[in-house]
């Protein structure tokens, strides 16, 4: 294998190099021009013309050039380490990160119904923040260890583990959105060879949850099993066969319902468990096994819709009206609906080329609630319109592109499944952050990389990225993790 890099400057010691020698420059200058964007649009949501002291660290803008600076001798220090200490510190980051959420569930202090934060002095940290470095660390030593097989059942609970122990304490501090984040891993585990077939539960979980609260179960049950027949009969050929069965179900449930004392939704319940059973005897007799998973979906969704009510109960009050009235069932235009109807009128009002810097009315006179942490983006489609929004997109997924390059480029394991953890990561976050602030995605409080006000979310993404930087800079031929 030829290398892309020079292998004889590093030296003798292996490991020593010029700092700008091998560093992906094109995804450095993508993480500066992000983070000017996002100062700048900082600078805009906060500043105050009749300030006296324009300079002041009591501003917004200020304490985040601070955190910017502090960042930057960060990515400095990280470019400088020899590699290899990040496999090697993999387990104790990882067993200091969850040390991190137990400490914050018991002594953190609650923000916004959240108990996520540690506060000393002014200065908050939200430890949730670096505990998806220590996760994404942990991935990448797990599924680079030797022999591993991501198909192998063993292996896959490992990966499981690493991704479900900081989740659960994540949920307990009552902090969903940031726990959600850690489901992005499923793109890495997809990328390492994860059955496909194991995504579909989950998107099908997902999709059965949101529709429990649009239609009834008994809509549901039997929308389903049209579909699901559809296909199971379908695809052997039996078309006619088909239409039998649907209108027999059908018939079946209008005489129980209409002349025993069993309720419409019991009805459909015993007439579907039936119709389940016979789908399943037919796919064996055809000896078309690989069609008894649309039968088993259906199974499944009979018993996970009637808990969705128990489930969103658990939730709290705010998280169950973002639920609502994301999928229209309630609207609050004064309450929870408010800060998404003022964004979309920032950004809307922002037209083509924007108002201009430190012209948008909207973030100006405060219209627009968390104008410069989860809701930046509203500043850059108002002030600098569609265009500069298309700007800051471009700059997001050119910068997760070329992470997923530079993970495939490492070649071995663990730079390659630290890489794509560190671009699933961002790219879930730019998904839902700009996704809720144009009302596509329910308001979860997820804050835009880089750009977003907040000490602890740049720092973090920074060590993520800068990371990333350093084992691409580092690569060789040889395998030199197996330590």
């Amino acid at each position: 294998m030829k290398s892309h890099y020079n292998i004889s400057a590093r030296g003798a010691a292996g490991g020593s190099m010029s700092l700008f020698g091998h560093i992906d420059i094109v995804t450095l200058m993508l993480y500066v021009a992000l983070v000017l964007v996002g100062w700048l649009s900082i600078t805009s949501a906060s500043f105050d013309s009749e300030s006296a002291e324009i300079f002041s660290f009591s501003h917004n803008y200020m304490k985040q050039l601070m955190w910017i600076g502090i960042s930057s001798v960060v990515a400095v220090v990280l470019l400088l380490i020899d590699r290899r200490y990040f496999h090697m510190f993999a387990y104790p980051a990882y067993v200091v990160g969850i040390l991190l959420l137990l400490a914050c569930l018991a002594l953190g202090r609650e923000v916004n119904g959240a108990k996520a934060w540690f506060e000393f002095g002014g200065i908050r940290v939200q430890p949730v923040e670096f505990a998806k470095i220590a996760t994404a660390l942990m991935m990448a030593r797990v599924m680079s260890s030797y022999s591993f097989n991501i198909k192998r059942f063993s292996d896959l609970v490992k990966v499981a583990a690493v991704i479900l122990i900081p989740l659960a304490i994540i949920v307990k501090q009552n902090d969903t959105g940031s726990g959600l984040v850690l489901g992005s891993f499923l793109f890495v585990m997809y990328r390492e060879g994860l059955s496909k077939y194991i995504y579909f539960p989950a998107i099908f979980t997902v999709f059965l949850f949101i529709v429990s609260f649009i239609f009834k179960p008994e809509t549901i049950f039997l929308t389903l099993l049209v579909l699901f027949a559809g296909y199971t009969l379908l695809k052997t050929g039996a078309w006619k066969e088909h239409v039998q069965f649907i209108s027999i179900v059908l018939l079946a449930i209008m005489l129980l319902s209409s002349f025993t004392p069993l309720s419409g939704y019991a009805a459909i319940m015993i007439v579907c468990s039936i119709a389940a059973v016979v789908l399943v005897w037919m796919a064996i007799k055809s000896r078309a096994l690989m069609l008894l998973w649309p039968i088993l979906m259906y199974v499944y969704a009979m018993l996970f819709v009637p808990t969705c009510d128990f489930l969103f109960t658990k939730l709290e009050p705010h998280q169950q009206n973002r639920i609502l009235t994301f999928v229209g069932m309630k609207s609050d235009p004064t309450g929870i609906d408010y800060n998404v109807n003022q964004s979309l009128i920032a950004i809307g009002s922002g037209d083509l080329l924007g108002k201009g810097f430190l012209q948008g009315t909207q973030i100006r006179y405060d219209y627009v609630p968390e104008k410069h942490t989860d809701f930046i983006f509203c500043t850059v489609g108002e002030e600098w319109g569609f265009l500069g929004a298309l700007v800051v997109v471009a700059l997001y997924i050119s910068l997760i592109l070329r992470l997923m390059r530079m993970g495939e480029r490492i070649g071995e394991p663990f730079g390659r499944v630290y890489c794509y953890s560190v671009a699933a990561i961002l790219l879930f976050h730019v998904w839902v952050n700009i996704g809720m602030t144009i009302g596509l995605m329910p308001v979860m409080g997820i804050p835009l990389p880089l750009m977003s006000y907040g000490g602890s979310s740049l720092v973090a993404f920074t060590i993520l990225i800068m990371i990333a930087i350093r084992l691409d800079a580092s690569t060789t031929d040889d395998n030199i993790y197996s330590l």
